[in-house]
Order: structure tokens, then C-alpha cells, then sequence
């Protein structure tokens, strides 16, 4: 009866999906292409070269921008595994498409097929899994679409949820429908848990078979030529740089506020998470009389400027590779915190709100270290962010710990393929 429930409520939403795509093709013009795939329907000549005949493809499922650059180790291992069979990448955001495209298109020498994932109608997702054949399905972090699911079932393709993660706040959101979800959670093939209390959370919403397999975003190998290009950054601006990464709505602000008049001898660099908040972070410096530089403007001086605006995407390691100090975004508001791993790994000091739900568990463990230090609001956050940034010892005491922190939670992508062989080899 809850799935019918689903399935009702979901064709009674349908004119919605498409009034939603459009509202979103305003401000990002990519939400207009590819319709097609969100119902299922695929044209041949986009295939990868493997995904003629019988070979079937491992599949691997990632929303957006951060699962997807999440899911780096775990493509590249598989890629050298099993170097014949070819890789079905699917997201649902443009974003994420280019995402993949940059980090596992053609030059990357990976056989991968990049599409968007069917929105969660049955007839859908068996057009998608009749064109593809996946021989495996691996779910990145927690996506959970029981129509999705109980398909995959249907058709004999098992279906791992990997990488996984659910917090106190979306267990109860999931609760509300937990006739749903107990019925869905068990069809999955393996559920592979980043924590204890991840795994934990996921067995009391129903999944059976759960297990620990820690985080793969710790596996990810940064790129030298962004350390590299960060560095260089650094020398340039000849400056000490205040990081605000991965920044929300309404968090520029507080930070600006918490800021106040900056010394010359320091810079801000904002970075907003989503590329359609550009224009909007640069209206907010323009309504301070804050002087400010895009990145997409800059040509290597930005000696006269207050604020270097960070409109670029797949630059974080460099930008963490610059910075003195980073802010950590997402977590000064009620957001969840985005991800402070990276920032960690590249050896800088971490400054994060209370919000941290998205990252309870590396975040404790980050602040436990030395890592990080976790303020109540924006103005601790922000105070704490400028005596570390006048600390030469304090900073290099928290960049060191941060990549030790980084380094000793590796693993977590062989302990995942050693999972998958049952289905792989």
C-alpha cells in the first residue's frame, strides 16, 4: 500500500518536475537539455564504446557535484580493476554531468557513459536499465528512490548503497514514511556505512545487511597541479587569506558582518557551493562598497582588492592550498556543514559553525585531533578564524593535524571492492 501511495503522489507531482526544470533553467540554462533521460529515453550515439552487445556495465549512481567528485577513488579503482568492462556514470544535476565529464570524460582514458538518472517513475527506470543492462548498481551516499529500487530487484541487478551516510535529521524525515522505506531498504543488495552510527541510523529505517566501510572521500588523491597552482596563488596575493568555502545563502553576509573592517595586510576569498550564487555574492559585495575580483577576472594581481570571489568550479584544492585559514561553509547556518576532508588533506586549519549534521562524524573526529575548531555562531567562528590567522604555530599545529586526521581514515575504497567481488569477479 505505501508504494502505491509513492507512485500516486509521484504522477500526481509530474507537471511539477517540469515547472521546477524550467524555474531552474532561469538561472542555469543546462536544466533545459537532456529531458529525455529524466524519462528514460536515450539516444545510441552517446554510448561509451563498451555498452554495445553483451557487456554490461557497472553502474554507478551520483547526484551531484560533491558525490560525484566523492566517487573519484572508487571509479578509478574500478576502472583498474576491471579495465574491460565498461562504466555507466548517472547524476541528476547538470552540475554533476560536468563534474563527471571533467574528472572521468574521454581524455581521462576511462570508458565511461554519462547520462542523468530517470526521475523515480517505474517506466523509466525500466527504459534506463533495458538500454544499460548494468551488470551492478552502486548508489553514492544516501539516494534513496524505492521505485529505483524495487526495479533494479525486478530486473535481477543488485543494487549496493555505498559510501553511505544519514543523520538524525533525515532518519526523522524518512520516519514520516517508514512503512515506505521499510519496505524499499531491504531490497538493496549490501548497504556499506561511512560510521557506526551512520549504519546504525540506516538499520533502524530498515536496511539489512549493513556494514562499516568508513569514508571515500579520504581516499581521494589531491591534484599536485591544483596544490601547485594554490601555491602559487598564495605567493602572488602576498597576503594572509581567509577562506570562506563552499559558502550558503545567507552566509556571506553573516561572515562580512562577523569580519568587519579586514587589515590590508589580509584577504578575503569567498568561494560560493553553488555556481548559480555568483552573481548574487557579487550583488552583496557590490551593496558593502567592498572592492572585489572574480576569479574569472583575475590575471594574477589583486593587490587593491578586498574580496577575491571564487566563481570557478573544480579549484577547491587549490583554493584550500592558498588559504591560511578556511571557514568552513554550510555549517554556519542550518545547513549541515559541507565537507571539511579536503580541506584537511591539503593542511589547512578548519573553522566550522554548529551545524554540522551532513558531517557529524568526521567533523567530531576532525575537532578531536586538532583538525578544526567548532564555534556557537558566526562571530565565534569568525574571531577564532583571525586570532589562528595571527598564530604561526597554532596554524601549522592544525595543518599538520589535519593531513595526519586525513591520512589515517584511508581504506575505505578497497574495503568497498572487496564487497563487490561477490557480484564482480
Amino acid at each position: 500500500m505505501a508504494a502505491l501511495i509513492y507512485r500516486i503522489a509521484l504522477w500526481l507531482a509530474f507537471p511539477l518536475i517540469w515547472l521546477y526544470l524550467l524555474k531552474r533553467a532561469r538561472k542555469q540554462p543546462a536544466y533545459r537539455q537532456n529531458w529525455s533521460e529524466r524519462l528514460g529515453y536515450y539516444s545510441v550515439d552517446q554510448f561509451g564504446e563498451g555498452l554495445g552487445g553483451n557487456t554490461q556495465p557497472i553502474w554507478l549512481h551520483a547526484v551531484s557535484v560533491g558525490e560525484m567528485r566523492a566517487a573519484q577513488p572508487i571509479v578509478l579503482a574500478l576502472h583498474q580493476q576491471y579495465p574491460d568492462t565498461p562504466l555507466l556514470l548517472t547524476c541528476m544535476t547538470p552540475t554533476g554531468r560536468t563534474t563527471a565529464h571533467e574528472l572521468f570524460g574521454k581524455s581521462s582514458g576511462i570508458n565511461a557513459t554519462i547520462v542523468f538518472l530517470p526521475y523515480d517513475y517505474p517506466s523509466a527506470i525500466r527504459r534506463f536499465l533495458r538500454t544499460f543492462q548494468p551488470r551492478l548498481g552502486l548508489v553514492i551516499d544516501t539516494e534513496i528512490w524505492p521505485n529505483c529500487i524495487m526495479q533494479c530487484q525486478q530486473a535481477n541487478v543488485p543494487l549496493v548503497l555505498a559510501n553511505a551516510r544519514l543523520s538524525q535529521k533525515s532518519l526523522n524525515g524518512y520516519l514520516k514514511f517508514a512503512p515506505l522505506f521499510r519496505q524499499v531498504m531491504p531490497q538493496f543488495a549490501a548497504v556499506l556505512a561511512q560510521s557506526p552510527q551512520d549504519a546504525d541510523r540506516l538499520q533502524q529505517l530498515g536496511a539489512k545487511d549493513v556494514h562499516i566501510m568508513g569514508n571515500v572521500k579520504f581516499d581521494n588523491q589531491l591534484d599536485p597541479l591544483l596544490i601547485e597552482r594554490g601555491q602559487a596563488w598564495k605567493k602572488v596575493l602576498a597576503r594572509k587569506i581567509i577562506l570562506l568555502a563552499s559558502s550558503r545563502d545567507g552566509e556571506e553576509a553573516l561572515v562580512l558582518n562577523a569580519l568587519g573592517d579586514l587589515s590590508a595586510d589580509t584577504l578575503l576569498i569567498i568561494v560560493p557551493r553553488h555556481p548559480q550564487r555568483f552573481d548574487a555574492v557579487a550583488t552583496l559585495l557590490e551593496s558593502r562598497g567592498l572592492t572585489y575580483l572574480r576569479r574569472s577576472q583575475w590575471q594574477g594581481e589583486a593587490s587593491n582588492v578586498q574580496v577575491l570571489l571564487g566563481d570557478s568550479m573544480g579549484e577547491m584544492v587549490a583554493w584550500y592550498s592558498a588559504a591560511d585559514v578556511t571557514i568552513m561553509g554550510g555549517s554556519l547556518l542550518k545547513f549541515g556543514s559541507q565537507n571539511l576532508i579536503e580541506a584537511a588533506a591539503c593542511g589547512c586549519p578548519v573553522l566550522i559553525g554548529p551545524s554540522t549534521f551532513n558531517f557529524a562524524q568526521a567533523s567530531a573526529e576532525a575537532i578531536a585531533v586538532g583538525a578544526a575548531w567548532q564555534g556557537e555562531d558566526a562571530d565565534s567562528v569568525c574571531s577564532e578564524a583571525l586570532r589562528v590567522l595571527h598564530d604561526d604555530a597554532r596554524c601549522q599545529q592544525m595543518g599538520l593535524a589535519g593531513v595526519a586526521f586525513s591520512q589515517a581514515h584511508r581504506g575505505a575504497t578497497a574495503r568497498l571492492l572487496d564487497r563487490l567481488k561477490i557480484w564482480l569477479d
